[in-house]
């Protein structure tokens, strides 16, 4: 059944963005952005993020996944290396990373090269995690098809049998990536869809360059 949303609209007129408020790096900028965004009872999750990669399949697929900690060299999550995610980006390193928080008005959208972090800052972030997100992690060969749920819930079982009195190491295919920042725009909603728009662009000399574009 067809449904028309060609009426569904909103006017977007919370705040504005000012090339001059901003500060010259745009990392120090979206710590700003996230630290008002946690603030905001309207939002869940300030850390979930959406991020696009292109498929071997040559298309682009995007999935929300958590930002887990901020650098001066960019953004840090973690995932299965062997997952879909994982060969898209062994592929193909440049990724994009979005963040929307209808409530404030607010996008940010990130172009950057996913990179592997160190296997002891995995190891580290790995064992901070609750058991039973390390068995999970374990247990799932992730993007890979099974007959049914039960497979899942029977393999957590087991392994949580045979690491009831032995440390649960984390496995080699899973650890996380630091998205190295190229591009960084702040995307602030307006009336009559005039919405700001602010780009950082890193230059050859990794300076950035700030220029407001037409929404």
């Amino acid at each position: 059944m067809e449904k028309n949303l060609e009426n569904y609209r909103k006017n977007y007129q919370r705040a504005s963005l000012e090339e001059d408020k901003l500060a010259k790096n745009p990392i120090e900028t979206f710590q700003d952005w996230f630290q008002n965004a946690e603030k905001c009872d309207a939002i869940e999750e300030v850390n979930a993020m959406t991020l696009s990669t292109i498929g071997l399949d040559g298309f682009p697929k995007n999935r929300v996944v958590l930002l887990k900690r901020i650098t001066n060299l960019g953004f840090v999550f973690y995932t299965n290396y062997q997952s879909e995610k994982g060969k898209a980006i062994a592929n193909n390193k440049h990724v994009c990373l979005s963040f929307f928080w209808p409530a404030l008005e607010q996008q940010i959208i990130i172009k950057g090269v996913a990179e592997k972090i160190s296997e002891t800052e995995s190891d580290a972030y790995f064992n901070s995690r609750p058991i039973g997100s390390r068995l999970g992690a374990m247990a799932s060969n992730q993007s890979q098809p099974i007959a049914s749920r039960n497979v899942l819930e029977e393999k957590l079982i087991t392994l949580q049998e045979t690491f009831k009195d032995e440390p649960i190491v984390r496995p080699k295919h899973w650890g996380g990536y630091l998205v190295k920042t190229k591009t960084v725009e702040f995307w602030q909603g307006r009336p009559n869809r005039l919405h700001d728009r602010i780009l950082y662009t890193k230059n050859e000399k990794g300076v950035w360059n700030i220029t407001r574009l037409a929404p």
